[in-house]
């Protein structure tokens, strides 16, 4: 079964490129047909020859409908119009129709005083909203569609002119996943390069926080670096709903290519990202504290803008505005909370084999000394208090008291396989996931052309 779904996911995704990119996939074609010719010509010399068949003609007179009766038909036909809209907090009957184009009194006041309507529209944000209306712009149809969880269905509210009425209904449909694939480039940032490549901004998240452990997106990214991702879009009635998990993905910063697959692996009870080896991406340590920001200073000798002399810096420096949360690297205890000299506040994190971290000049702290914290659990926040003439976070890596690079660190750092029970398994889905990537990464190829 796990084959099978692979395959025709595989398979919608082949579709979907063909259909994106149909002068590619002829170029291709035609190349085939030409290296190939030759045995297709064998084949069919060794049908019979056309002049050898039988020829029968059939002659059958056609009588076409009388015109008038044409021009009826097409008087009586009317053309459906259809528009969409998002709900605002500030919404009324009048003005949601007003921006659909609907202008339809009798539609405004049921809407207006209808209780499904009320509850599930009027001050909700952001709510997709699709009308159909008739050519003198009275409304036929109006549909409202929201995800309220994480179920993967999702609310469907009907309000249907029938006959001189309208009636209201609510449906609970599922949301029907889909797979697609999509590529890009690096020339600002990460999220430049995928909304130049229309992926959502939830993927690219995903993006950052499933290759955390190998890139710090903060300071190695580098322009030309080129990224694929296949990932899962949810569809509600045929149309993109929110997007779904990364399904694989593949990232090449400055000349060194990281892969991962999502795989549920039976031995572990439970889905993680792999390395196409079979090795996890969950690092023990995250590159970085933040999840998005600029680094100001990195881990090397610098002029100390208070102490205006050149100092070692033992650590790195992340701007970011006040109040940006911050984040555990790795499970741990916390050590120290508190005010603390030059750190201003500052939260300090013991984690295993003598290693620990700190995080130093925040606005607040969210733990408490000996509190057990996980990865990626917030600790507090970006601020400027101690020596800091801004606001940045700066992040120090001690092993056994000693500073070292946290991103060396990150990538040194352990990673747990996939079990022998669920290796047959993953090693036929790292197959399929190295064709798809191959796939996604052609389309970039494709545009660039």
């Amino acid at each position: 079964m796990l084959d099978l779904d692979n395959l025709i996911l595989a398979g919608k995704a082949v579709l979907a490129f063909v259909q994106r990119h149909p002068k590619q996939v002829t170029a291709v074609v035609a190349a085939s047909l030409l290296t190939i010719g030759g045995g297709a010509f064998a084949v069919a010399s060794m049908a019979p020859d056309p002049a050898d068949l039988p020829v029968r003609n059939v002659l059958e007179a056609v009588t076409p409908a009388a015109l008038s009766a044409q021009a009826t038909v097409l008087d009586g036909f009317r053309y459906p119009l259809y528009r969409s809209e998002t709900t605002r907090a500030n919404d009324s009957a009048e003005g949601l129709l007003k921006r659909l184009n609907i202008d339809d009194p009798k539609a405004a006041a049921f809407i207006r005083s209808d209780v499904l309507v009320h509850n599930s529209v009027w001050g909700r944000v952001g709510r997709q909203v699709s009308v159909e209306a008739t050519e003198s712009r009275q409304l036929r149809k109006l549909t409202v569609r929201w995800a309220p969880d994480e179920s993967g269905s999702f609310n469907r509210l009907v309000v249907e002119r029938v006959g001189n009425e309208f009636q209201a209904k609510l449906e609970t449909p599922k949301l029907q996943p889909t797979v697609r694939m999509a590529s890009g480039t690096i020339q600002t940032s990460l999220f430049a390069a995928t909304d130049g490549a229309q992926i959502p901004d939830g993927v690219a998240v995903q993006l950052a926080e499933i290759f955390s452990g190998d890139i710090d997106f903060h300071r190695a990214l580098r322009k030309g670096d080129r990224f694929s991702v296949v990932y899962e879009s949810l569809e509600a009635d045929g149309e993109p709903f929110r997007s779904g998990r990364v399904i694989s993905a593949e990232f090449v910063n400055n000349g060194r290519t990281v892969q991962a697959i999502w795989f549920q692996d039976p031995g572990a009870g439970k889905g993680a990202y792999y390395t196409p080896s079979g090795e996890s991406l969950r690092r023990a340590y995250l590159a970085s504290p933040l999840e998005f920001s600029r680094v100001s200073s990195g881990f090397s000798m610098r002029f100390h803008p208070i102490l205006q002399s050149w100092r070692a810096h033992l650590g790195v420096d992340y701007a970011a505005q006040t109040g940006t949360p911050v984040r555990s690297v790795a499970d741990g205890v916390v050590d120290f909370a508190g005010m603390q000299g030059g750190f201003g506040n500052v939260v300090i994190v013991k984690h295993r084999n003598n290693h620990s971290t700190v995080y130093a000049h925040l606005s607040r702290i969210a733990v408490r000394k000996g509190q057990t914290v996980t990865q990626s659990q917030n600790i507090g926040a970006v601020g400027s208090t101690g020596w800091a003439t801004g606001p940045h976070l700066h992040f120090e890596f001690r092993v056994n008291g000693h500073h070292q690079d946290p991103l060396t660190l990150a990538r040194q750092s352990d990673s747990v396989p996939v079990s022998a029970v669920g290796r047959p398994a993953f090693e036929k889905l790292a197959k399929l996931s190295k064709v798809e990537l191959q796939a996604a990464s052609s389309m970039q190829a494709a545009k660039m052309q």
